[in-house]
């Protein structure tokens, strides 16, 4: 996963050795010196994620980040400082002032990467939906301002799991002053407990006797129901091993004990906090994409609002250097369903043929119904070579389970083929992305059908 990342130091071997560290894997770095040419690094680039010093003459860390924050056009943008400061209260005046997170000089590597990789990935998120949000703007059927990150949260809902029944009930009388908390002191207990609580944050401590702590983050990210909620586990100080492989299964935050619970509070603040902008955004989606930019049979997007988002999607990806794919599917010998069984079967194999190629993409891809038995996924973030893997697995999900339906017969036996196409690193336009993947499905059309054929630049 590559990013655009933004270093920020007054001194040049600082950043010169976060510059060699991140290019080494694969990021792209852009820097500056100071509070004031961060702000306007910012804005000039719109990075990824940003490393931003603490102690700098003039503006320091903590106001760059809090313009930042104020900002709406980089308020989304996670910011970890990087300081030599180390002591609780200097980590929750940052926390405060915005950041996402603290690395404390001299930084660990693998803290390092693994931190800029999960920010990323929120991020990557966040654009997403933020691209939508532009999408449905741009097609007058959302509000501007309707989502921001300033929603309240002062009712949000916590679960602390701990079998240390004294750390644990510290936690949430902690955050009752705050939000909803709520002590589960049976590990085995605590997954049904979140994934029926409804909870906008989940505690897990990776110190508990007879339950592994991460073993139980990583159920909680792989279950539908609890894989979108944030993570925080609480890890001894030394525990290096705990805390990069929690992040490394996706936890979203850590806090070392013994807590400090003032920087429990602004943890947490800034975990809900993200956790209510993304809400905003999807709630601010669903609610107002009316049924004139979805397709009635299958509820994928239709052609008009493809047409209207895949622009953004392209421009997004010029602007970033990002790659981005589309592959173009149409299923074989459809005509026949409606000659032989008729109208009615024909629409139940296309809802069935839209739901498989739903749980074959991410939900971040853009899935519409291009036209009759036409499907169109749009990928950012993905290149050729990824996009072939899914259109594989879409081929195969298709091919291997019969699709069932009304008529006495059953179930009957159906093939898709599939052309893969790619975004031009310049001068390329959603008209010559969309041209190129319906040249090679014509390609595995004419090859034989239940194939998939990939556009090469000749």
């Amino acid at each position: 996963m590559t990013a655009l990342v933004l270093v920020v130091d007054d001194l040049v071997p600082n950043v010169k050795l976060l510059e060699a560290k991140l290019t080494s894997e694969y990021y792209d770095v852009v820097t500056a010196s100071n509070g004031i040419e961060a702000i306007e690094q910012t804005n000039k680039h719109y990075p990824d994620i940003i490393l931003l010093d603490v102690m700098m003459p003039g503006m320091d860390g903590f106001e760059a980040c809090r313009k930042l924050k104020e900002d709406p056009k980089t308020s989304h943008i996670p910011i970890v400082m990087v300081t030599a400061l180390s002591e609780p209260s200097d980590r929750v005046k940052g926390l405060e002032a915005g950041a996402d997170d603290f690395l404390t000089k001299p930084i660990n590597d693998t803290a390092l990467f693994a931190r800029v990789k999960s920010l990323v990935r929120l991020k990557l998120m966040i654009d997403e939906l933020r691209i939508r949000d532009q999408t449905g703007l741009q097609m007058g059927v959302m509000d501007a301002g309707q989502s921001g990150l300033n929603a309240s949260f002062a009712d949000a809902k916590v679960l602390v799991i701990d079998d240390d029944v004294v750390q644990g009930k510290q936690v949430v009388d902690c955050l009752n002053k705050h939000h909803k908390a709520t002590l589960e002191t049976n590990p085995e207990q605590a997954l049904d407990v979140a994934i029926k609580g409804g909870f906008d944050l989940v505690i897990v401590s990776t110190q508990m006797l007879d339950v592994d702590g991460l073993r139980l983050c990583s159920h909680m990210r792989s279950h539908e129901a609890t894989r979108h909620i944030p993570l925080l586990i609480l890890v001894e100080e030394d525990d290096d091993r705990a805390l990069i492989k929690g992040l490394e299964l996706g936890v979203n935050d850590y806090l070392m004990t013994p807590i400090d619970f003032n920087e429990l509070v602004a943890r947490v603040h800034t975990q809900i906090r993200w956790k209510k902008y993304q809400e905003a955004l999807k709630s601010n989606y669903k609610q107002s994409i009316s049924m004139a930019i979805t397709d009635a049979l299958t509820g994928l997007y239709n052609r008009h609002y493809l047409d209207a988002h895949v622009l953004n999607l392209v421009r997004h990806a010029h602007e970033k250097h990002r790659p981005l794919a589309l592959m173009m599917m149409d299923m074989d010998h459809f005509k026949q369903v409606n000659d032989t069984y008729g109208h009615n079967v024909g629409d139940e194999v296309l809802k069935e043929l839209s739901k498989r190629i739903v749980q074959c993409t991410r939900g971040a891809d853009l899935v519409a119904r291009y036209g009759g038995e036409e499907f169109v996924v749009v990928m950012p973030e993905t290149d050729v070579g990824n996009a072939t893997e899914v259109a594989e697995r879409i081929r195969k999900a298709v091919e291997r389970d019969p699709f069932i339906i009304s008529h006495a017969v059953g179930s009957i036996n159906k093939t898709i083929s599939i052309g893969v196409s790619y975004l031009k690193p310049e001068g390329d336009s959603p008209i010559d992305l969309m041209k190129r993947a319906d040249e090679v499905l014509y390609k595995a059309k004419s090859g034989g059908r239940n194939r998939v054929e990939i556009y090469y630049n000749s």
